[in-house]
């Protein structure tokens, strides 16, 4: 099977802290995973749950590991992409050129409007590619190595994975991705439109939620249609998210 498979790691509530989630990427990397996939969050549904910075996390993961890759989330709309550009370089220095920057336009609209930013998708859309270009330029100008970038795509729209066509990789979503695990034919439909676009040497990544027992069957069928990455969704809504990443990604 020619996939790889990372954990993926909310940073609010009880993973809303940097110690928890550099330990459980150390974790992660002991047992067998790829990578680790990191949030970007401002604000929590839940009152009073805490929100860590996934820019640190990703520095402390990067200190005390050295295989794993780091794949950052980076709502990128709504951050300065000139400090984006210096944190990722460090970032990607610091880990050894493991770093992977996901580049999205951000999920909650509050996370804008709460602190005087503009929620409208075009308006997001706009600059999340304006800030793309910015970024590549000035990785250039700093004689930064290449590093990669995915971009968000829900399918089945097609703007996300277009946009991410022009770069190295895709996390692709699915309609009510949150409660279940997405369906491989809509998952190989997306696959084959932006593969299209972009050719083969372009990385694909998915969410879903396996055991350990039952993942190589569960998985397989995806990995058959193109998938490049998986993402072992975990988080406060899973009593053994822990216990998962010591199991390994496959039985």
């Amino acid at each position: 099977m020619d996939l790889k498979f990372a954990v993926g790691l909310p940073t609010v509530g009880e993973f809303g802290d940097v110690r928890t989630l550099t330990d459980l990427a150390v974790s992660a990397e002991r047992h067998g995973w790829d990578g680790v996939q990191l949030w970007d969050h401002l604000l929590s549904d839940e009152p009073g749950w805490p929100v860590a910075s996934p820019t640190v996390a990703a520095a402390a993961i990067a200190a005390r590991t050295s295989r794993i890759r780091i794949i950052l989330t980076v709502v990128l709309p709504r951050r300065q992409v000139q400090e984006v550009a210096q944190d990722t370089a460090a970032i990607h220095a610091l880990s050894g050129g493991r770093l992977t920057v996901l580049a999205t336009i951000g999920a909650f609209d509050k996370e804008y409007t709460d602190f005087g930013l503009d929620p409208d998708l075009r308006t997001r859309g706009k600059a999340l590619d304006d800030r793309l270009d910015t970024l590549k330029r000035l990785w250039a100008e700093w004689g930064v190595d290449d590093i990669p970038i995915w971009c968000g795509g829900r399918w089945p729209r097609r703007v996300g994975l277009r946009r991410a066509a022009r770069f190295d990789g895709v996390l692709a979503t699915f309609e009510g991705h949150h409660t279940r695990n997405s369906p491989v034919e809509e998952v190989a439909a997306a696959t084959s439109f932006v593969r299209g676009l972009a050719g083969q040497r372009f990385e694909v990544a998915a969410e879903g939620a396996t055991e350990a027992a039952s993942a190589r069957e569960h998985i397989t069928p995806y990995a058959d249609a193109g998938l490049t990455w998986w993402v072992e969704a975990l988080g406060w809504w899973r009593d053994d998210s822990a216990a998962r990443i010591e199991e390994g990604p496959l039985a």
